[in-house]
């Protein structure tokens, strides 16, 4: 039997501050100090919660955020706004030509960021050890199955084996605890909960299940085809014992769950049906410079028009500052009135 843990409540810390000083703080007393930074928009899978076989069209490279520019905006993120975790992500990062040197750049700030990573793990074994190096503490590999058949029918690719190569190669270099990224498919990949599992527990990983978010690029999400929370725990607890992790989740969007009477986790991130938006702590910042309150927000707030005209750090961080105040309490799924924003997942990072 399962029983679910209760959500933490939002902490209320200052009011937002003047300009000029302060963190990113909102309206309701959140404070920002989780970066989610989108290096590309491209991907090398076409997993189908996401994008069409086809793809997408691309955002022009002149539009992108040069390294340079990243790297700026993530050092004022850090000096200037109390930025403490940074994630890199895509579409998919290790596209990115110069993230390696990203990554060096951000692990050399002070105070030091924690950095990760988001990556389907194509290329990863070819990769993991230079990240290491430059100092990238941990990452999550995105894998929704182990049958080759399914990966090829959810991603429109067969690739699976680089993926597992890739999660093996970030293991040996250090880049733990390395979590691994689940989304279940009802109809589809539902009977994959259960060996993803054992897979991870076999060789070190970390597993999250992710409900299904309205993030796809067709917009043909539905709420009543989504595995809920309830369902994958239902599939998980008919193999093993999962009792709650009493650990503090704080800000963290995951509820752990303890396997089989041992310290090894699962968790389960209820994205949609139980929300934890009273405790987030993040902010992101999209490939081509642009500042978002949530992965479901329709409005974002530009910061590359400034940078290239020549704005001052000061500058930056009080239009970062600035737009976090328009953050609001909660993503609003269950609200009738709800859109889905009109950037699928792949434009705005995970």
């Amino acid at each position: 039997m399962t029983t679910s843990s209760p959500l933490p409540d939002p902490v209320v810390r200052a009011p937002a501050p003047t300009p000029g000083s302060g963190g990113l703080v909102d309206r309701h007393g959140r404070t920002a100090t989780d970066l989610r930074v989108s290096l590309t928009d491209r991907c090398n899978l076409r997993c189908t919660y996401c994008m069409p076989p086809e793809g997408l069209q691309w955002l022009p490279k002149v539009e992108q955020l040069t390294d340079d520019e990243v790297v700026r905006l993530v050092r004022i993120g850090v000096e200037h706004l109390g930025i403490e975790e940074v994630r890199f992500t895509g579409g998919e990062p290790l596209l990115r030509p110069g993230l390696t040197g990203i990554v060096a750049a951000t692990t050399a700030l002070t105070p030091r960021p924690e950095v990760s990573l988001t990556t389907n793990a194509i290329g990863l074994s070819r990769m993991a050890p230079a990240l290491a190096a430059a100092g990238l503490d941990r990452l999550n590999v995105s894998l929704d199955t182990l049958d080759r058949d399914r990966f090829r029918q959810l991603t429109h690719r067969d690739r699976l084996a680089d993926v597992l190569a890739g999660l093996k190669a970030a293991k040996d270099a250090g880049l733990t605890p390395v979590k691994v990224n689940a989304v279940l498919l009802r109809g589809i990949n539902e009977d994959d909960a259960v060996p993803l599992l054992e897979y991870c527990l076999e060789h070190g990983y970390e597993l999250r299940f992710i409900e299904q978010m309205p993030l796809d690029a067709h917009q043909a999400w539905t709420r009543g085809e989504m595995v809920t929370a309830e369902d994958i725990l239902a599939k998980l607890t008919a193999a093993h014992t999962l009792v709650p992790d009493v650990e503090e989740r704080g800000a963290a969007p995951a509820e752990r769950w303890l396997v089989d009477g041992t310290d090894l986790t699962v968790g389960v991130i209820a994205s949609v049906t139980r929300s934890f938006c009273g405790a987030c702590d993040r902010t992101r910042l999209t490939a081509d410079g642009q500042i978002r309150n949530c992965l479901f927000a329709r409005e974002e707030s530009d910061l590359r028009t400034a940078l290239r005209e020549g704005a001052s750090d000061q500058e930056l961080a009080d239009r970062w500052r600035i737009a976090t105040l328009t953050k609001l309490p909660g993503h609003g799924i269950d609200d009738p009135s709800f859109l889905q924003p009109s950037r699928p997942m792949s434009a705005i990072g995970g």
